[in-house]
């Protein structure tokens, strides 16, 4: 199926002047812009972005900011108990006194991105795995497929959390598998996210309940109708059975991410399965936002945490990051993958509105000889962040970026691939909600095998794309240059 471009666009007609607001109205605007800046000293381009908002939108617009735009970095809503703690810290410190040694043979097959290895153990406590298989799904039937059948043939425990997941034939499925499970005696655990899932019946998840499963909600509304942290999103997606199996990646759960939504289309995503101690890392992620949102008390038991010698040789980190600190650990993993490219730098991602530092660091590459490519949707599914999106890949066509619009249907895989040696899939997008916002998860792998399959893919999706040249930038309508501009003002704040 292919899309008619959204930027070849109509002219756009008279916009209209500015409305005229009484004087009382313009002082309460600039007490709230004030508050903004002094709430935001420390982020001045979301604060411009929030001032914004308050031009557009007097005083209500300070109202909309006190919902999406409070911070929760110093609130620790993951904590481990004690031991667990502990035994953690173990493990790392071991792994950073053989990181400083440089020893083999791990230190091989790490090769250029050993200090990106090092930056995320040590600051995302991002333990590095040796022993993985890695396999690939883009396609939505594969990938559920493979979940189900690793669900199917749980023997203890099955531990899901997904941003989304939907009331449609899909999503009950999901259910009734895990439920069947659960009352084979399997423990199972899902965990949802309170705003992606609102849409979700109140009695949805009753059948695996009465079966004996456990669901739990991330950030529920306490102030019906209004959920106050609706700007906290967690985004990740992320399955582990049986502790020696885990699922990461962009797919959520509903018919659209099988390509039975009419709208878009044909569903081009990214996930892997990974057999083999990274699978561990997953279910670390999984009982800390587990515990927080449950109120639970899962630990490092070894039921959930098995010793066994896998047969794998991918090397992988689960890197993880979220409002709740000021790391932006994945942004910094991506940035520290572009710098360490020697030849290309492929990236697909649905939302590309990055911030200042990401684009420095492509368009250093880019001047410096890397092969960088970009890859984005050719319709938007989210409009508004579609545009900025179409605004900020222009800023790179200059320096000799290259960018596509994938035509085959809605390209939602969130990947980078750096000289087909190593790569990164998971939840994040290439944009500032994903950077500061959500609650994200990766998988960083160091592998050339895995990364030549990922970089295979991206070439192969080159067929279905339209290549945005500059000439074909420069050609856009007038009104889709207003579109860009006036929606790249919002993008710290989408």
């Amino acid at each position: 199926m292919t899309y008619r471009h959204a930027w070849r666009d109509e002219e756009v007609g008279d916009m209209g002047g500015p409305e005229i607001i009484c004087p009382g109205l313009l002082v309460l605007n600039a007490v709230c812009a004030l508050l903004i800046i002094l709430f935001e000293r420390k982020n001045p381009g979301a604060a411009l972005a929030w001032i914004v908002v308050l031009v557009f939108i007097p005083v209500l617009g300070f109202v909309f900011y006190l919902l999406l735009g409070q911070n929760i970095y110093k609130e620790r809503l993951f904590i481990l108990k004690k031991k667990d703690d502990e035994m953690l810290k173990g493990i790392l410190k071991e792994q950073e006194e053989w990181m400083t040694a440089g020893g083999p043979p791990l230190d091989t097959r790490l090769g250029a991105f050993r200090p990106l290895a090092s930056m995320l153990l040590r600051h995302d406590m991002a333990v590095l795995c040796p022993d993985n298989e890695v396999e690939v799904y883009t396609a939505g039937d594969e990938k559920f497929s493979a979940l189900f059948d690793a669900i199917l043939a749980a023997r203890d425990h099955i531990h899901l959390q997904y941003y989304i997941i939907r009331d449609d034939h899909l999503g009950r499925r999901l259910v009734s598998v895990l439920a069947g499970k659960a009352a084979e005696g399997c423990e199972v655990r899902l965990l949802y996210d309170a705003v992606g899932c609102r849409r979700l019946p109140n009695d949805f998840f009753r059948p695996l309940t009465d079966a004996g499963g456990a669901v739990a909600s991330f950030f529920p509304s306490r102030y019906l109708p209004f959920n106050l942290r609706v700007n906290y999103r967690n985004h990740r997606k992320i399955a582990v059975v049986d502790g020696t199996v885990g699922f990461i990646g962009g797919f959520n759960v509903g018919i659209e991410y099988l390509g039975e939504d009419r709208h878009l289309g044909p569903w081009r995503d990214t996930h892997l399965k990974v057999t083999g101690s990274a699978a561990s890392f997953m279910q670390l992620r999984f009982f800390l936002d587990w515990n927080y949102a449950a109120g639970d008390d899962l630990g490092f038991e070894e039921c959930y945490f098995p010793v066994r010698d896998f047969t794998g040789d991918a090397v992988v980190q689960i890197v993880s990051s979220g409002p709740d600190s000021l790391g932006e650990e994945i942004k910094k993993g991506y940035l520290k993958l572009i710098s360490s490219a020697h030849e290309s730098v492929y990236i697909q991602s649905p939302y590309f509105v990055p911030d200042g530092s990401v684009l420095d660091a492509l368009t250093i590459a880019a001047l410096s000889g890397v092969d960088v490519r970009v890859m984005i949707p050719c319709k938007p599914d989210h409009p508004f962040v579609y545009w900025a999106t179409y605004s900020y890949i222009g800023d790179l066509l200059a320096a000799g970026v290259r960018a596509y619009t994938y035509d085959a249907g809605f390209l939602h895989a969130k990947t980078v691939v750096v000289d087909g040696a190593a790569a990164s899939v998971g939840s994040a997008n290439w944009d500032i909600r994903s950077f500061c916002l959500n609650f994200e998860a990766n998988a960083f792998i160091y592998d050339a095998e895995v990364a030549g399959r990922l970089k295979a893919v991206f070439e192969v999706d080159l067929a279905a794309c339209t290549e945005v040249t500059p000439a074909v930038y420069a050609a856009r309508s007038r009104r889709v240059k207003v579109k860009e501009a006036v929606f790249r003002l919002f993008s710290g704040v989408m």
